[in-house]
Protein backbone atom coordinates (compact mmCIF):
# COMPACT_ATOMS: atom_id res chain seq x y z
CA UNK A 1 0.00 0.00 0.00
CA UNK A 2 1.34 3.52 -0.79
CA UNK A 3 2.27 5.65 2.20
CA UNK A 4 2.49 9.43 2.18
CA UNK A 5 4.56 11.33 4.76
CA UNK A 6 2.84 14.40 6.20
CA UNK A 7 3.49 17.12 8.75
CA UNK A 8 1.01 19.34 10.54
CA UNK A 9 0.99 21.80 13.42
CA UNK A 10 -0.43 21.06 16.85
CA UNK A 11 -2.60 23.50 18.80
CA UNK A 12 0.53 24.57 20.72
CA UNK A 13 2.43 25.30 17.50
CA UNK A 14 4.62 22.17 17.45
CA UNK A 15 5.24 20.38 14.16
CA UNK A 16 3.99 16.79 14.27
CA UNK A 17 5.00 13.98 11.91
CA UNK A 18 2.50 11.59 10.35
CA UNK A 19 2.07 8.89 7.73
CA UNK A 20 -1.06 8.40 5.65
CA UNK A 21 -1.50 4.80 4.50
CA UNK A 22 -3.58 4.78 1.31
CA UNK A 23 -5.50 2.11 -0.59
CA UNK A 24 -4.59 1.35 -4.16
CA UNK A 25 -7.83 2.98 -5.32
CA UNK A 26 -9.87 5.92 -4.04
CA UNK A 27 -10.50 5.53 -0.29
CA UNK A 28 -14.02 4.68 0.82
CA UNK A 29 -13.33 6.41 4.15
CA UNK A 30 -10.57 7.96 6.25
CA UNK A 31 -9.46 7.06 9.77
CA UNK A 32 -6.94 8.27 12.38
CA UNK A 33 -4.87 5.90 14.53
CA UNK A 34 -3.52 7.03 17.94
CA UNK A 35 -0.53 5.04 19.21
CA UNK A 36 0.27 3.75 22.70
CA UNK A 37 2.10 5.51 25.55
CA UNK A 38 5.76 6.36 24.64
CA UNK A 39 5.35 4.47 21.32
CA UNK A 40 5.29 6.05 17.86
CA UNK A 41 3.40 6.01 14.59
CA UNK A 42 5.82 3.32 13.43
CA UNK A 43 5.09 0.86 16.22
CA UNK A 44 4.09 -2.58 15.00
CA UNK A 45 0.46 -2.11 16.04
CA UNK A 46 0.16 1.31 14.36
CA UNK A 47 1.90 0.14 11.19
CA UNK A 48 0.19 -3.23 10.82
CA UNK A 49 -3.32 -2.01 11.62
CA UNK A 50 -3.08 1.13 9.47
CA UNK A 51 -1.71 -0.73 6.45
CA UNK A 52 -4.27 -3.50 6.83
CA UNK A 53 -7.09 -0.94 6.98
CA UNK A 54 -5.70 0.75 3.87
CA UNK A 55 -5.75 -2.62 2.11
CA UNK A 56 -9.47 -2.74 2.93
CA UNK A 57 -10.15 0.70 1.45
CA UNK A 58 -9.86 2.86 4.59
CA UNK A 59 -7.05 5.44 4.32
CA UNK A 60 -5.51 5.71 7.78
CA UNK A 61 -3.42 8.51 9.27
CA UNK A 62 -0.99 7.54 12.06
CA UNK A 63 1.03 10.27 13.74
CA UNK A 64 3.58 10.86 16.49
CA UNK A 65 2.37 12.65 19.62
CA UNK A 66 4.42 15.64 20.82
CA UNK A 67 7.98 14.67 21.79
CA UNK A 68 7.79 11.16 20.34
CA UNK A 69 8.95 9.59 17.08
CA UNK A 70 9.73 12.24 14.48
CA UNK A 71 7.49 14.94 15.97
CA UNK A 72 8.86 18.07 17.57
CA UNK A 73 8.54 19.18 21.16
CA UNK A 74 9.70 17.72 24.45
CA UNK A 75 7.91 14.68 25.87
CA UNK A 76 8.49 16.04 29.37
CA UNK A 77 6.30 19.05 28.56
CA UNK A 78 3.46 16.97 27.13
CA UNK A 79 0.40 15.62 28.93
CA UNK A 80 -2.64 13.48 28.30
CA UNK A 81 -4.63 16.64 27.57
CA UNK A 82 -1.94 17.66 25.06
CA UNK A 83 -2.22 14.21 23.44
CA UNK A 84 -5.96 14.72 23.04
CA UNK A 85 -5.28 18.14 21.49
CA UNK A 86 -2.71 16.55 19.12
CA UNK A 87 -5.31 13.98 18.07
CA UNK A 88 -7.88 16.69 17.36
CA UNK A 89 -5.26 18.59 15.32
CA UNK A 90 -4.59 15.42 13.29
CA UNK A 91 -8.30 15.03 12.58
CA UNK A 92 -8.61 18.67 11.54
CA UNK A 93 -5.57 18.43 9.23
CA UNK A 94 -6.86 15.27 7.57
CA UNK A 95 -10.26 16.88 7.08
CA UNK A 96 -8.78 20.03 5.58
CA UNK A 97 -6.38 18.27 3.22
CA UNK A 98 -8.32 15.14 2.24
CA UNK A 99 -11.62 14.29 3.96
CA UNK A 100 -12.95 14.31 7.54
CA UNK A 101 -12.09 10.98 9.19
CA UNK A 102 -15.13 8.93 10.14
CA UNK A 103 -13.23 6.42 12.27
CA UNK A 104 -10.90 6.87 15.24
CA UNK A 105 -8.73 3.97 16.44
CA UNK A 106 -6.68 4.11 19.62
CA UNK A 107 -4.18 1.63 21.01
CA UNK A 108 -3.54 1.49 24.78
CA UNK A 109 -3.34 5.10 26.09
CA UNK A 110 -4.13 6.18 22.53
CA UNK A 111 -7.46 4.40 23.08
CA UNK A 112 -8.14 6.56 26.11
CA UNK A 113 -7.24 9.60 23.99
CA UNK A 114 -9.73 8.75 21.22
CA UNK A 115 -12.46 8.19 23.83
CA UNK A 116 -11.74 11.64 25.26
CA UNK A 117 -11.50 13.38 21.89
CA UNK A 118 -14.37 11.77 19.96
CA UNK A 119 -17.08 13.78 21.70
CA UNK A 120 -15.50 16.97 20.32
CA UNK A 121 -15.44 15.64 16.76
CA UNK A 122 -18.87 15.52 15.11
CA UNK A 123 -17.41 14.15 11.88
CA UNK A 124 -16.34 10.95 13.63
CA UNK A 125 -18.98 8.23 13.43
CA UNK A 126 -17.17 5.21 14.90
CA UNK A 127 -14.51 4.68 17.59
CA UNK A 128 -12.42 1.55 18.15
CA UNK A 129 -10.10 0.90 21.10
CA UNK A 130 -7.38 -1.77 21.32
CA UNK A 131 -6.07 -2.76 24.74
CA UNK A 132 -7.14 0.60 26.16
CA UNK A 133 -7.26 1.55 29.86
CA UNK A 134 -10.59 2.84 31.10
CA UNK A 135 -8.81 5.52 33.13
CA UNK A 136 -5.77 7.31 31.64
CA UNK A 137 -4.22 7.39 35.12
CA UNK A 138 -3.68 3.65 34.69
CA UNK A 139 -0.33 4.38 33.01
CA UNK A 140 1.09 5.69 36.31
CA UNK A 141 2.18 2.16 37.19
CA UNK A 142 4.68 2.30 34.30
CA UNK A 143 6.73 4.90 36.18
CA UNK A 144 5.93 3.82 39.75
CA UNK A 145 9.65 3.80 40.62
CA UNK A 146 9.74 7.57 40.14
CA UNK A 147 6.60 8.51 42.07
CA UNK A 148 8.49 9.54 45.20
CA UNK A 149 10.98 11.70 43.29
CA UNK A 150 8.20 13.27 41.21
CA UNK A 151 6.32 14.20 44.38
CA UNK A 152 9.41 15.59 46.13
CA UNK A 153 11.29 17.22 43.25
CA UNK A 154 8.54 17.85 40.73
CA UNK A 155 10.02 15.53 38.11
CA UNK A 156 12.04 12.37 37.62
CA UNK A 157 13.74 10.43 34.84
CA UNK A 158 12.20 6.97 34.67
CA UNK A 159 12.81 3.88 32.58
CA UNK A 160 9.89 2.87 30.35
CA UNK A 161 10.46 -0.01 27.96
CA UNK A 162 14.23 0.35 28.21
CA UNK A 163 14.30 4.08 27.42
CA UNK A 164 14.61 7.08 29.76
CA UNK A 165 11.70 9.52 29.93
CA UNK A 166 11.42 12.67 32.04
CA UNK A 167 8.06 12.75 33.82
CA UNK A 168 6.86 15.93 35.51
CA UNK A 169 4.31 16.34 38.29
CA UNK A 170 2.09 18.28 35.91
CA UNK A 171 1.85 15.17 33.72
CA UNK A 172 0.67 13.07 36.67
CA UNK A 173 -1.77 15.74 37.85
CA UNK A 174 -3.26 15.98 34.36
CA UNK A 175 -3.83 12.22 34.23
CA UNK A 176 -5.68 12.32 37.54
CA UNK A 177 -7.90 15.24 36.50
CA UNK A 178 -9.35 13.44 33.51
CA UNK A 179 -12.90 12.14 34.02
CA UNK A 180 -12.94 9.00 31.89
CA UNK A 181 -16.45 7.98 32.92
CA UNK A 182 -17.99 11.21 31.69
CA UNK A 183 -16.22 11.00 28.31
CA UNK A 184 -17.27 7.40 27.69
CA UNK A 185 -20.84 7.88 28.86
CA UNK A 186 -21.30 10.94 26.63
CA UNK A 187 -19.59 9.43 23.59
CA UNK A 188 -22.73 8.81 21.49
CA UNK A 189 -20.71 7.16 18.71
CA UNK A 190 -20.57 3.55 17.60
CA UNK A 191 -17.95 1.91 19.83
CA UNK A 192 -15.86 -1.22 19.32
CA UNK A 193 -13.81 -2.42 22.30
CA UNK A 194 -11.02 -4.89 21.47
CA UNK A 195 -8.91 -6.50 24.18
CA UNK A 196 -6.91 -9.65 24.83
CA UNK A 197 -8.05 -11.52 27.96
CA UNK A 198 -4.42 -12.32 28.81
CA UNK A 199 -3.15 -8.72 28.39
CA UNK A 200 -0.58 -8.25 31.18
CA UNK A 201 -0.06 -4.53 30.63
CA UNK A 202 -3.69 -3.37 30.70
CA UNK A 203 -6.06 -5.85 32.33
CA UNK A 204 -9.12 -6.94 30.37
CA UNK A 205 -11.16 -5.56 33.31
CA UNK A 206 -10.59 -2.16 31.70
CA UNK A 207 -12.40 -3.31 28.57
CA UNK A 208 -15.34 -4.46 30.68
CA UNK A 209 -15.47 -1.09 32.44
CA UNK A 210 -15.38 0.84 29.14
CA UNK A 211 -18.09 -1.38 27.69
CA UNK A 212 -20.36 -1.01 30.72
CA UNK A 213 -20.03 2.79 30.79
CA UNK A 214 -20.70 3.23 27.05
CA UNK A 215 -24.13 3.57 25.48
CA UNK A 216 -25.28 1.51 22.49
CA UNK A 217 -24.32 0.84 19.74
CA UNK A 218 -21.33 -0.91 21.28
CA UNK A 219 -19.47 -4.15 20.57
CA UNK A 220 -16.71 -6.18 22.20
CA UNK A 221 -14.26 -8.46 20.38
CA UNK A 222 -11.70 -10.64 22.12
CA UNK A 223 -8.15 -10.61 20.73
CA UNK A 224 -7.57 -14.02 22.30
CA UNK A 225 -3.84 -14.66 22.89
CA UNK A 226 -2.51 -11.44 21.34
CA UNK A 227 0.04 -9.48 23.40
CA UNK A 228 -0.56 -5.89 24.48
CA UNK A 229 1.64 -4.38 21.73
CA UNK A 230 0.01 -6.48 18.98
CA UNK A 231 3.53 -7.42 17.93
CA UNK A 232 2.39 -10.36 15.79
CA UNK A 233 1.31 -9.21 12.37
CA UNK A 234 -1.54 -11.75 12.21
CA UNK A 235 -3.08 -10.30 15.39
CA UNK A 236 -2.95 -6.75 14.01
CA UNK A 237 -4.35 -7.94 10.67
CA UNK A 238 -7.23 -9.64 12.46
CA UNK A 239 -7.95 -6.47 14.46
CA UNK A 240 -7.90 -4.38 11.27
CA UNK A 241 -10.19 -6.78 9.43
CA UNK A 242 -12.71 -6.70 12.26
CA UNK A 243 -12.53 -2.88 12.51
CA UNK A 244 -13.02 -2.47 8.74
CA UNK A 245 -16.01 -4.82 8.66
CA UNK A 246 -17.57 -3.30 11.79
CA UNK A 247 -17.00 0.33 10.74
CA UNK A 248 -18.55 -0.23 7.30
CA UNK A 249 -21.95 -0.33 8.99
CA UNK A 250 -21.51 3.23 10.21
CA UNK A 251 -19.66 4.93 7.34
CA UNK A 252 -21.30 7.69 5.35
CA UNK A 253 -20.77 6.74 1.67
CA UNK A 254 -21.49 10.33 0.64
CA UNK A 255 -18.42 11.64 2.50
CA UNK A 256 -15.89 11.82 -0.32
CA UNK A 257 -12.47 13.40 -0.05
CA UNK A 258 -9.80 14.52 -2.47
CA UNK A 259 -7.17 12.20 -3.84
CA UNK A 260 -3.82 12.15 -2.11
CA UNK A 261 -1.46 13.93 -4.48
CA UNK A 262 2.16 12.85 -4.71
CA UNK A 263 4.46 14.89 -2.46
CA UNK A 264 6.70 17.51 -4.01
CA UNK A 265 10.47 17.39 -3.87
CA UNK A 266 10.38 20.06 -1.17
CA UNK A 267 8.21 17.90 1.07
CA UNK A 268 10.36 14.76 0.75
CA UNK A 269 13.95 15.53 -0.28
CA UNK A 270 15.53 12.21 -1.28
CA UNK A 271 15.76 9.30 1.17
CA UNK A 272 15.83 9.77 4.94
CA UNK A 273 16.92 7.19 7.52
CA UNK A 274 16.08 7.89 11.17
CA UNK A 275 17.04 5.69 14.10
CA UNK A 276 13.75 4.72 15.72
CA UNK A 277 12.82 6.24 19.07
CA UNK A 278 10.24 3.52 19.69
CA UNK A 279 11.12 1.66 22.90
CA UNK A 280 10.00 -1.76 21.70
CA UNK A 281 11.95 -1.50 18.44
CA UNK A 282 15.36 -2.21 19.94
CA UNK A 283 18.75 -0.60 19.35
CA UNK A 284 19.07 -0.60 15.58
CA UNK A 285 15.59 -0.24 14.08
CA UNK A 286 15.72 2.56 11.53
CA UNK A 287 12.73 4.19 9.83
CA UNK A 288 13.27 4.99 6.17
CA UNK A 289 11.23 7.40 4.07
CA UNK A 290 11.63 7.57 0.31
CA UNK A 291 9.22 9.99 -1.31
CA UNK A 292 5.79 9.04 -0.02
CA UNK A 293 6.86 5.50 0.87
CA UNK A 294 8.06 4.23 4.22
CA UNK A 295 9.77 1.09 5.48
CA UNK A 296 11.88 -0.07 8.40
CA UNK A 297 15.39 -1.52 8.48
CA UNK A 298 16.88 -3.50 11.37
CA UNK A 299 19.51 -6.05 12.27
CA UNK A 300 18.71 -9.72 12.98
CA UNK A 301 18.52 -10.85 16.59
CA UNK A 302 21.87 -12.65 16.32
CA UNK A 303 23.50 -9.24 15.76
CA UNK A 304 21.66 -7.52 18.59
CA UNK A 305 18.69 -6.20 16.61
CA UNK A 306 14.98 -6.92 16.94
CA UNK A 307 14.52 -8.19 13.34
CA UNK A 308 11.69 -5.72 12.67
CA UNK A 309 12.81 -5.17 9.08
CA UNK A 310 15.42 -6.14 6.48
CA UNK A 311 19.07 -5.41 7.19
CA UNK A 312 21.16 -2.85 5.28
CA UNK A 313 22.74 -5.45 3.00
CA UNK A 314 19.33 -7.00 2.35
CA UNK A 315 18.11 -3.57 1.25
CA UNK A 316 21.15 -3.26 -1.00
CA UNK A 317 20.35 -6.62 -2.58
CA UNK A 318 16.71 -5.59 -2.88
CA UNK A 319 17.73 -2.46 -4.82
CA UNK A 320 19.87 -4.54 -7.18
CA UNK A 321 17.18 -7.18 -7.60
CA UNK A 322 14.42 -4.64 -8.29
CA UNK A 323 16.59 -2.75 -10.76
CA UNK A 324 17.50 -6.00 -12.52
CA UNK A 325 13.88 -7.10 -12.87
CA UNK A 326 12.79 -3.68 -14.16
CA UNK A 327 15.64 -3.54 -16.66
CA UNK A 328 14.79 -6.96 -18.08
CA UNK A 329 11.11 -6.04 -18.31
CA UNK A 330 11.86 -2.83 -20.22
CA UNK A 331 14.28 -4.57 -22.58
CA UNK A 332 11.92 -7.48 -23.28
CA UNK A 333 9.05 -5.06 -23.93
CA UNK A 334 11.17 -3.06 -26.38
CA UNK A 335 12.08 -6.26 -28.24
CA UNK A 336 8.51 -7.58 -27.97
CA UNK A 337 9.82 -10.80 -26.46
CA UNK A 338 7.40 -13.10 -24.57
CA UNK A 339 8.87 -12.52 -21.10
CA UNK A 340 6.02 -13.23 -18.68
CA UNK A 341 7.70 -13.04 -15.29
CA UNK A 342 11.10 -12.35 -13.71
CA UNK A 343 12.33 -13.46 -10.31
CA UNK A 344 15.77 -12.46 -9.08
CA UNK A 345 17.38 -14.34 -6.19
CA UNK A 346 20.37 -12.65 -4.58
CA UNK A 347 22.86 -13.57 -1.88
CA UNK A 348 25.73 -11.54 -0.40
CA UNK A 349 28.84 -12.77 1.38
CA UNK A 350 32.52 -11.95 1.77
CA UNK A 351 35.18 -14.25 0.38
CA UNK A 352 38.96 -14.32 0.50
CA UNK A 353 40.44 -12.39 -2.40
CA UNK A 354 42.70 -15.35 -3.16
CA UNK A 355 39.59 -17.44 -3.88
CA UNK A 356 38.39 -15.01 -6.56
CA UNK A 357 40.20 -15.56 -9.85
CA UNK A 358 38.44 -12.68 -11.63
CA UNK A 359 38.98 -10.09 -8.86
CA UNK A 360 41.70 -7.40 -9.12
CA UNK A 361 42.08 -7.30 -5.33
CA UNK A 362 44.56 -9.93 -4.15
CA UNK A 363 44.66 -9.32 -0.37
CA UNK A 364 42.00 -9.50 2.32
CA UNK A 365 38.35 -10.13 1.51
CA UNK A 366 36.04 -9.00 -1.27
CA UNK A 367 32.26 -8.71 -1.43
CA UNK A 368 30.52 -11.26 -3.62
CA UNK A 369 26.90 -11.04 -4.78
CA UNK A 370 25.36 -14.06 -6.42
CA UNK A 371 22.41 -13.24 -8.68
CA UNK A 372 20.20 -15.97 -10.10
CA UNK A 373 17.58 -15.10 -12.73
CA UNK A 374 14.34 -17.04 -13.11
CA UNK A 375 12.82 -16.15 -16.49
CA UNK A 376 9.33 -17.31 -17.37
CA UNK A 377 7.89 -17.23 -20.87
CA UNK A 378 8.29 -18.84 -24.30
CA UNK A 379 11.82 -17.48 -24.79
CA UNK A 380 14.38 -19.16 -27.02
CA UNK A 381 17.96 -19.83 -25.95
CA UNK A 382 19.33 -16.68 -27.63
CA UNK A 383 16.75 -14.45 -25.97
CA UNK A 384 17.49 -15.96 -22.56
CA UNK A 385 21.23 -15.48 -23.02
CA UNK A 386 20.73 -11.84 -24.03
CA UNK A 387 18.55 -11.17 -20.98
CA UNK A 388 21.25 -12.59 -18.73
CA UNK A 389 23.70 -10.17 -20.34
CA UNK A 390 21.28 -7.26 -19.87
CA UNK A 391 21.16 -7.89 -16.11
CA UNK A 392 24.64 -6.35 -15.90
CA UNK A 393 23.32 -3.21 -17.64
CA UNK A 394 20.88 -2.22 -14.89
CA UNK A 395 21.77 1.21 -13.39
CA UNK A 396 22.25 -0.08 -9.84
CA UNK A 397 24.61 -2.80 -11.09
CA UNK A 398 26.62 -0.15 -12.92
CA UNK A 399 26.72 2.05 -9.81
CA UNK A 400 28.07 -0.82 -7.72
CA UNK A 401 30.82 -1.39 -10.29
CA UNK A 402 31.74 2.27 -10.80
CA UNK A 403 33.64 4.75 -8.65
CA UNK A 404 31.19 6.14 -6.08
CA UNK A 405 31.75 9.42 -4.24
CA UNK A 406 29.90 9.75 -0.92
CA UNK A 407 30.10 13.09 0.85
CA UNK A 408 29.06 13.20 4.50
CA UNK A 409 28.42 16.32 6.57
CA UNK A 410 26.54 17.23 9.69
CA UNK A 411 23.29 19.12 9.23
CA UNK A 412 23.43 22.79 10.14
Amino acid sequence: MPTRNLRFTSASGIELAARLDLPGNEPRAYAVFAHCFTCSKDSKAATFVSQALAARGIATLRFDFTGLGQSGGDFADSSFSANVADLIAAVRHLGAQFAPPQVLIGHSLGGAAVLAAAGQLPEVRAVATIGAPCDPAHVKHLFAAGHEAIGAQGEAVVDIGGRPFRIKRAFVDDLERHDAGASIGALRKALLVMHAPSDRTVSVDNAAEIFMRAKHPKSFVSLDDADHLLSRKQDAAYAAEVIAAWASRYLDPAAQGVAAAAPSAEEDPGVRATLSREASAGRFATDITAGRHGLRADEPTRLGGADTGPGPYELLLAALGACTAMTLRMYADQKKWPLEQVRVDLKHDKIHATDCAECETRDGRVDRIERVLHLEGALDAAQRARLVEMADKCPVHRTLHSEVLIRTREAQ
